[in-house]
């Protein structure tokens, strides 16, 4: 499972991640995984994933197989990316959607939180794309995440990649599916 988290605080933009991996009862930790990485870069931006380990090798060859990086500058711009890839992700993938029918939407089985110079953004399994002001949590931990990140965002001593930090290091503290060491990455905001 996974904790993700986002933050834009005066002027600076991070992303961060767990990098523990569970199948069931068991858990592969940063230490026996030399792949944990939770975070990938496309183009100017960075994508923190949920959901199934595997969707991580899945966007990263779906994005190196673009003529060129989409641009996840807004929601109606990502919203339109991962629609198409959608498609992609069944045809190519050969994703199983595991569609309740009283669902509306096919669900793509991940949320992903997305940072890059423009802003921070979070796509969630039915392609609900939100713009986020100032944090934001997915994953099993975010719960716990939020929570800290709230108590720390006003602080003037911790900046962005901190507050983000501090969110999956709580999460890693409580939550027993969150697992240290953290991978950030950190960036200015275009005003």
């Amino acid at each position: 499972m996974t904790t993700v988290t986002v933050v834009k605080k005066d002027g600076r933009i991070a992303i961060a991640a767990d990098t523990l991996t569970k199948w069931g009862g068991g858990k592969e930790s940063a230490d026996y995984v030399a792949n944990h990485e939770k975070i990938i870069r496309v183009g100017d931006s960075f994508v923190a994933i949920t959901g199934s380990a595997t969707f991580k090798l899945i966007l990263e060859d779906y994005f190196a197989n673009l003529e060129s990086p989409p641009q996840f500058d807004s929601t109606l711009e990502i919203f339109r990316v991962w629609n198409q890839m959608h498609a992609a992700l069944k045809e190519q993938y050969y994703l199983q959607t595991g569609e309740d029918k009283e669902e509306d939407l096919e669900s793509s089985r991940m949320d992903v939180l997305i940072a890059n110079p423009k802003g921070i953004f979070g796509v969630a399994a039915h392609r609900t794309v939100q713009a986020f002001s100032r944090f934001y949590a997915y994953g099993s931990g975010s719960p716990y995440a939020l929570g800290a990140m709230y108590a720390a965002y006003r602080a003037p001593s911790l900046d962005a990649e901190a507050v983000a930090r501090l969110g999956v290091m709580a999460a890693a503290e409580f939550h027993d599916e969150t697992g240290l060491p953290i991978q950030s990455f950190v960036m200015d905001l275009e005003e």
